[in-house]
């Protein structure tokens, strides 16, 4: 533990030199000033159904500088045994507690590379920092918190997955993933496929497939390829009883906030399989929107209270101008509209530096500030990236190391169809990838 409190001593730049002032305004420290934290409980484990409810408090002493002293406090929470540069660190601002809800403890627990469902012990050490000109810092004795986090993502994947001329090539790319659903042994691909065939096979191998010999909807190991019409579907697949189901599927955005207005076609929404979830990042114009089905109103949904619930054919929702993430859950038909930041690829090798939209990035929904493209097509030039298809924020990279800054160096691009992936994840390393596909 010496280790890591030595390192943290280090990180808080500590120091009594005071150069820039003269002896009359030199500050004169107590050297036995401290700090004491203690923890509401020394073993926590989360649940994933108790969003929203107090877990833990970190409570701590105002330390005794040996003068009215204004001090910063933060705390650290580091894996036991772990080196302090990975430690995840809370603003405790002035007050002498924080008070942690179970998905903000559990959000550090995984940043901290702990396994869900499993426990183990972390260091929880309180610093002071004054807010003056000597940037003095204590610390706290080190606490010890035995926790067990949860896995905030769903899991719901399975072995199988769609192959043919209708989705991948017969398999130049992944297959496209069933799902599980609520019944064991039956799963669920949401997929645009175009004209041409297709089959059902397991990890992404011919070892086992099948196929629909007589065109009747019921699978035979090696059958023949289903015949597909190109379009948006839901396939179901009854591992049970051998039989599927295709059905034209498509959920999205109508009305005059929209792009296409009250006639449609409307603004789709995916499947995010990590949260069982439909969702979209959008730009919106002020006006109102409803979500239904297959571009039709046979099913639709409004929100008749205005209250995020919604209800068949419910009342219009009414929104501002503006970027939004868009969370709709058929589960419990709830849905959220919070506005975001939407990033983009422009520049003179793609869009002539906004002369058209930027082509947007697609959130990563398991890595929260991971966004990907999975294909545009660039010219020679150069590119950056930037949100909302707006300068206020923009990313280049000042040295082509693979790393962004803000208002870096714009990035050569030659013509060619490539991939790209963008991790915000962490303020201090940003970086970017770009593979030709």
């Amino acid at each position: 533990m010496k280790v890591i409190l030595n390192k943290i001593l280090f990180l808080l730049t500590i120091s009594l030199m005071l150069g820039s002032c003269s002896d009359d305004d030199q500050i004169v420290i107590n050297p036995d000033a401290e700090t004491v934290a203690t923890l509401s409980t020394t073993q926590v484990v989360l649940d994933k159904d108790e969003v929203g409810t107090d877990v833990l408090t970190v409570t701590w002493t105002e330390p005794d500088f040996g003068y009215p002293a204004a001090a910063n406090y933060k705390i650290y929470f580091t894996k036991a045994g772990g080196d302090i540069a990975d430690a995840e660190s809370v603003n405790g601002g002035s007050s002498f507690s924080k008070t942690f809800k179970s998905e903000e403890l559990n959000k550090i627990l995984l940043n901290l590379e702990l396994e869900p469902d499993e426990a183990a012990d972390v260091t929880v050490v309180v610093a002071a920092i004054l807010n003056d000109k000597t940037g003095y810092g204590i610390l706290s004795d080190p606490n010890t918190l035995k926790a067990t986090p949860y896995a905030d993502l769903l899991d719901l994947s399975t072995p199988w997955g769609l192959v043919g001329s209708a989705y991948n090539n017969w398999g130049a790319t992944p297959d496209a993933p069933f799902y599980k659903t609520d019944e064991a042994g039956v799963y669920v691909c949401y997929v645009t496929l175009l004209t041409g065939e297709w089959k059902i096979r397991k990890d992404n191998s011919w070892d086992l497939n099948y196929g629909d010999t007589g065109a009747n909807g019921t699978l035979e190991a090696n059958g023949d390829n289903i015949k597909a019409t190109a379009g948006t579907y839901k396939i179901v697949f009854n591992e049970n009883s051998l039989t599927y189901t295709v059905t034209p599927y498509t959920i999205g955005l109508v009305g005059s906030a929209t792009t296409n207005g009250w006639d449609g076609p409307d603004m789709p929404l995916s499947y995010d399989s990590y949260s069982d979830t439909w969702r979209s990042q959008v730009k919106l114009k002020e006006g109102e929107i409803k979500f239904r089905l297959n571009n039709d109103w046979g099913v639709n949904y409004g929100d008749d209270g205005k209250n995020g619930t919604l209800e068949s054919g419910g009342a219009n929702i009414p929104v501002t101008a503006g970027y939004y993430d868009v969370v709709l859950d058929l589960n419990d038909l709830t849905y959220t509209l919070e506005k975001t930041l939407v990033y983009g690829v422009v520049g003179s090798g793609y869009n002539n530096w906004g002369a058209t939209p930027d082509y947007p990035f697609t959130p990563d929904y398991s890595k929260e500030g991971v966004y990907y493209i999975k294909s545009i097509t660039l010219l020679d030039g150069e590119i950056k990236f930037r949100a909302n298809n707006d300068w206020a924020v923009n990313y280049g990279d000042t040295g082509l190391d693979g790393k962004l800054e803000s208002g870096g160096d714009n990035i050569p691009s030659k013509a060619g169809n490539y991939r790209i992936t963008m991790d915000l994840s962490d303020p201090n390393n940003m970086t970017y990838t770009i593979t030709k596909n």
